[in-house]
């Protein structure tokens, strides 16, 4: 009956968490004790709780038992299940305090709010330079040791990342999903859409230091800071 009533008459004296029955307070005081009963035949690990040492045997024994109605993806453990249903029922209940956007895990949410706060704890042990993620990091440190693993198999040309993989391969499937809405001029690359508006509207955000004159693409900028410097790089 505490189940329909939500009666937890049993409180732990340690955090103050309370509890149904007493035997799941018993098992819950392990946690305190650092009690670990329940060991693994395989590799020696313990557990406070028996069920938790039958979870962890299936990353040993590589057993699923929870599969998905919709798409019959496996899992081991039914939480892992759950979670994986909300990519087919859209269900998003962790929301950002700051935008509002909806997320499907907690640790989802967790990442994202580095956006607002500016977080990046993963730092390059060459540069410096701070991530939010660490896969930015590992993207990152392919620029100090110039590894390029993704390659394309039309052209040979190698990349440090799969997405600039992907953003390659347009140039050879003819693919601009980008167009201008001026006229109508398509780009394989958002980025490049965004640089060909600058004429339509003028737009000019990089100026010479020395002259003031402006230009509208950075690459305009270096090659003009070369009328200053007297650099001729191509002999």
């Amino acid at each position: 009956m505490r189940i329909h009533y939500d009666e937890k008459p049993y409180d732990c004296n340690i955090c103050g968490k309370r509890f149904k029955s007493h035997s799941s307070l018993h098992r819950h005081k392990k946690i305190h004790t650092g009690d670990n009963p329940y060991d693994c035949d395989v590799c020696g690990k313990g557990f406070t709780h028996h069920g938790n040492l039958q979870i962890h045997t299936r990353t040993h024994t590589g057993d699923k038992p929870h599969d998905c109605d919709v798409c019959g993806k496996r899992f081991s453990q039914l939480g892992a299940l759950q979670r994986h249903m909300r990519i087919h029922t859209g269900d998003k209940p962790f929301d950002c305090d700051v935008c509002g956007k909806g997320f499907s895990e907690q640790g989802t949410l967790h990442k994202h709010s580095r956006i607002h706060t500016g977080n990046k704890p993963y730092i390059c042990d060459v540069c410096g330079k701070g991530f939010s993620y660490p896969g930015n990091l590992q993207t990152h440190m392919r620029i100090h040791y110039d590894e390029k693993p993704y390659d394309c198999n039309i052209c040979g040309k190698r990349l440090k990342s799969h997405s600039s993989l992907q953003r390659h391969k347009k140039i050879h499937t003819g693919d601009n999903p980008h167009d201008c809405d001026v006229c109508g001029k398509g780009f394989t690359h958002k980025h490049s859409l965004q640089i060909h508006m600058r004429i339509h509207t003028g737009d000019k955000p990089h100026d010479c230091d020395v002259c003031c004159k402006r230009f509208s693409q950075l690459g305009n900028l270096q090659r003009h800071i070369r009328t200053h410097t007297g650099d001729k790089p191509y002999d």
